[in-house]
């Protein structure tokens, strides 16, 4: 690290801790040639992928946007923030290990439908009527149909029927 008084590079870290949650580490350092002290700071830096547009724009990875889209569909739910959260982090996470530079955008719409359709089934078809862009009723009823015939799991007994591959984004 340079030193940024008279940007000599030996430097020597005199301190280092971690903040509260463990994902940013300070380190209080000094210069040896001018012997001033200045602090840096070290984070995790994640590339995410950029997203290719359906008219073949690309634009950055919008964090905000994507749980904005999922709050809009899941106004007035019986969802938690934390609900929300933790689906835009296994999103996030499902795009990351595909090791991708660039993603569809349609392949972030699916991931969405995935985990609003776990979430809240009136907010999945909030979500698909805008999505896929319904021209009429009939589309609302194909979707509806396709909700209703899933088979519902019992509240009392969380083991009665076992997980499809589709429950899982990550195909476990």
């Amino acid at each position: 690290m340079k030193c940024p008084f008279c940007a000599d590079p030996n430097t020597q870290v005199t301190d280092t801790r971690e903040n509260e949650d463990g994902d940013v580490v300070r380190r209080r350092r000094r210069c040896v040639k001018c012997d001033k002290r200045f602090t840096t700071y070290e984070r995790i830096d994640l590339k995410m992928p950029h997203i290719v547009k359906r008219n073949g724009n690309r634009t950055e990875f919008d964090h905000a946007k994507l749980a904005g889209s999922m709050k809009l569909a899941l106004r007035k739910r019986p969802v938690t923030i934390e609900d929300i959260d933790a689906a835009v982090d296994r999103i996030e996470a499902r795009l990351l290990s595909m090791g991708e530079q660039e993603v569809p955008s349609e392949k972030i719409g699916e991931l969405v439908m995935k985990e609003l359709k776990k979430l809240d089934k009136v907010a999945y078809i909030r979500f698909a009527s805008v999505y896929r862009n319904f021209a009429d009723v009939d589309e609302f009823s194909e979707v509806i149909r396709e909700v209703q015939s899933r088979p519902r799991r019992s509240r009392s007994n969380p083991s009665a029927a076992p997980p499809t591959g589709e429950d899982d984004l990550f195909g476990n």
